[in-house]
């Protein structure tokens, strides 16, 4: 066997000697040629819907912690998570092939800076979205007051500029091949708008369509049950499916994030976003942990649910 070459390594092997079977050590073989790339992204099974929308609940409870149950508002916990994006990205994007820790904590991260950025984009110190007597949404800036259609708008019209300089690329958009450093900051720029319009979408449905908080997630829900029903329709790709998803899982989030944290009166579990945070970030530590074992003494998956490969 020639030796391979791991592209993002930057090198050849030995001679005569290979890298590990991707049994041992998960990565892709490129087509037609003798390199081998290590995997950055997880496979996409059911396994992985079930840790992004616990991400995204865990970004919409966590998010309204610091800005609202905390007071520190929109503006400065917006920069604070930014920040944290910022340095859990350039871990992941510095790590030679996937680590579940690393992956999910950036999730996580777009998860709760795209809340509060969302929030600060869409609110005012208006009556209608102060709570509990509050004079103000907390320190700094009040917000922008932008309201859910036109903030909505901008940040779906950011995510059509991403993914139309990411085509111009030529680079794939299936998240199984996205191997270099390009597609995979693409990927990232395209995740972190995409959690942020989704929990634009998220409060819209709870707040404003009338459906509440219950009602919101159920109708995405809905919505996620046909996109997996299109999954047998071939002239719908796969990756369109899987980027469809990706975005209504967050709204998901947010919309059972605020189902647990939101009073009684307004139709939630009241369970506060302190104690639902820390329960939420125990699952998702605990679903880290499984899929790092399962990472290290696996082969690839072969579940082909919404994979986000054409």
């Amino acid at each position: 066997m020639a030796p391979r070459h791991d592209v993002r390594g930057g090198g050849a092997t030995q001679e005569g000697s290979t890298l590990p079977e991707p049994e041992v050590l998960t990565g892709i073989d490129v087509a037609g040629t003798d390199r081998y790339v290590l995997r950055k992204l997880p496979e996409v099974t059911l396994a992985f819907w079930v840790m992004k929308t616990a991400a995204t609940t865990l970004g919409e409870t966590a998010g309204d912690l610091f800005a609202q149950t905390l007071k520190l508002g929109y503006f400065l916990t917006t920069i604070a998570l930014f920040l944290i994006f910022v340095v859990t990205l350039v871990v992941q994007l510095r790590s030679r092939r996937y680590n579940p820790f690393f992956y999910w904590t950036v999730i996580l991260s777009t998860s709760m800076a795209g809340t509060t950025m969302s929030d600060f984009m869409n609110r005012d110190a208006s009556a209608k979205f102060l709570t509990g007597g509050a004079k103000s949404l907390g320190w700094g800036p009040q917000g922008l007051g932008l309201g859910y259609p036109t903030g909505a708008a901008i940040l779906i019209s950011l995510l059509l500029v991403i993914f139309a300089i990411w085509k111009a690329t030529g680079l794939t958009f299936a998240i199984r091949d996205i191997v270099t450093f390009r597609a995979e900051a693409l990927f990232w720029a395209a995740i972190l708008v995409s959690n942020t319009l989704g929990t634009s979408m998220g409060d819209f449905l709870s707040d404003s369509s009338g459906l509440g908080y219950a009602g919101g997630a159920l109708l995405v829900t809905g919505v996620l049950a046909v996109l997996v029903g299109l999954m047998r329709v071939p002239a719908v790709p796969n990756v369109v499916l899987f980027w469809i998803a990706f975005v209504l899982t967050r709204p998901l989030g947010a919309t059972a994030g605020d189902f647990l944290t939101k009073p009684l009166a307004k139709g939630g579990l009241d369970l506060g976003t302190a104690g639902s945070s820390a329960v939420l970030l125990a699952v998702l530590i605990g679903l880290m942990g499984y899929a790092h074992v399962q990472e290290r003494g696996t082969a690839a998956p072969k579940d082909k649910t919404l994979t986000g490969v054409s």
